[in-house]
């Protein structure tokens, strides 16, 4: 059955999301504030995630946009208690596959469940997640190769990446043309982002840069502020 990251700070409405939940067949964390969230959903394997809006220290579209740039795949039902017209349009901007307005029945919450991971795996099951195009560059992540095909259609010999190479160029890819931040790319590849992993990851960047150059239309800029970008 799949796994599902519930965060919500309403104590009693958390605890009873989660037992039906259990109870229907699901394994399902639970976080009682957005930080906490976030860890979660680093440390673990997720199907899907229902996030409370309204929360202390981060609220659910920070969160989701932050769960977007690990996964930009992984379902997301917002729950609210506010039917604010602007607050939907907000939800579905940063990426939401659905919508409820507290108080919402659990048997509802099922069935949308249920619909959206149905929806997920039939587009799941027609793509392979596991080969990114970049421009005219295509990376292998199982097997760690960047490799390109010129206009002639001539294979040229593919570059081996090592692990953590290819794990931030999958963060980066996953969000092609889209701003990551440091921390998170930190967080994400190397476990924590003290100054040293910051280190670290500078140099990887520039061992990407000098990789991904074979394509003078793939670019990995700095945002300033935020992080880098991946742009074609």
């Amino acid at each position: 059955m799949p796994t599902i990251l519930l965060v919500e700070d309403d104590p009693n409405l958390g605890q009873l999301v989660q037992e039906y939940l259990t109870m229907k067949g699901y394994t399902t964390d639970r976080a009682i504030n957005g930080d906490q969230g976030l860890q979660l959903f680093m440390e673990g394997d997720y199907d899907l995630c229902i996030f409370d809006v309204m929360m202390p220290k981060k609220d659910g579209f920070t969160l989701a946009k932050e769960v977007r740039m690990g996964n930009r795949d992984v379902p997301i039902i917002f729950l609210t208690a506010k039917s604010m017209q602007e607050d939907t349009i907000q939800g579905f901007k940063v990426g939401a596959d659905d919508y409820m307005t507290k108080p919402f029945s659990m048997e509802e919450l099922l069935l949308r469940i249920q619909a959206i991971l149905r929806r997920y795996q039939r587009s799941t099951d027609s793509a392979d997640p596991s080969i990114y195009k970049i421009g005219s560059l295509s990376f292998d992540y199982p097997h760690q190769l960047l490799s390109r095909t010129t206009d002639t259609l001539e294979e040229l010999q593919p570059q081996k990446l090592t692990s953590k190479e290819s794990e931030l160029l999958k963060l980066l890819a996953q969000n092609l043309n889209q701003p990551v931040s440091r921390s998170f790319a930190l967080k994400m590849v190397w476990g924590d982002d003290s100054y040293f992993n910051a280190r670290s990851m500078d140099v990887y960047v520039t061992k990407l840069r000098k990789y991904l150059k074979e394509d003078p239309a793939v670019q990995l800029v700095n945002v300033h502020g935020e992080g880098f970008k991946l742009i074609v």
